[in-house]
């Protein structure tokens, strides 16, 4: 079993069934099952988009200005960082919100060792605002995370059961992957993360996990080993 994960939420899939923002019913399934796995005793970083609020390539492909784009976009993801703390709170797990600009009092500012140290004390550690930088996706600041709190895994939760040959959900031929390596998703062109991010996994060695998050009692079933999605390694 996996003593230290990476979870990298989607930001879209907290929308839920609506169309923007954030969906109670999703947000509260999802700490439930974060309290699932917390209680086995893994330690348990977290990073999550921002695209049901705002994503600065959209922003930048109407005009606005690419880095300020950018940094709505960290923004956005620090609202959904609060979101799931609280959720986190409302069934008794202690968490920690880091940002990676100052941004105090809503989040203590970001080191590895404040990270690890809350981590072993049994926190959850929400890390918020990407990598701080512009021109990086939170798929990127996942990378970043996992591999400096030094993750066994990430886990990637998505809308989808795994990584697939084609989007499945265009493509009714599209084949799933059990596992396949870092060169293969980059070579395929397939939309796992963005590159930056896989070439910073496959550098550092840090496996992907995808699987559906979304299916309320996943998280735990990774964590018991169960097969129910795609490994991305070396």
């Amino acid at each position: 079993m996996y003593k230290r994960i990476l979870l990298k939420l989607s930001g879209e899939s907290l929308m839920g069934k609506q169309n923007y923002g954030i969906d109670i019913e999703r947000l509260n399934d999802y700490a439930r099952q974060i309290k699932e796995v917390h209680e086995m005793g893994v330690q348990i970083g977290i990073v999550i988009g921002g695209g049901n609020i705002f994503r600065g390539l959209t922003g930048a492909g109407k005009g606005f200005d690419r880095v300020k784009g950018d940094q709505m976009g960290m923004c956005a993801t620090v609202i959904n960082s609060l979101a799931l703390s609280s959720a986190l709170d409302s069934v008794g797990v202690k968490n920690k919100v880091l940002t990676a600009i100052r941004m105090e009092p809503i989040g203590e500012f970001y080191t590895k060792w404040k990270a690890i140290e809350a981590m072993e004390e049994g926190k959850v550690c929400i890390f918020s605002a990407g990598t701080g930088s512009p021109y990086f996706t939170t798929d990127t600041g996942s990378s970043l995370r996992g591999i400096e709190i030094e993750a066994d895994v990430m886990l990637k939760g998505t809308r989808v059961d795994g990584i697939y040959t084609a989007d499945p959900e265009k493509d009714p031929t599209a084949t799933k992957f059990d596992d396949i390596t870092y060169q293969d998703v980059i070579a395929k062109n397939l939309k796992v993360m963005d590159i930056t991010a896989t070439a910073m996994c496959m550098q550092n060695n840090l496996p992907i996990y995808v699987f559906n998050m979304d299916i309320v009692g996943n998280l735990k079933k990774v964590m018991d080993g169960e097969p129910i999605g795609t490994l991305v390694h070396n």
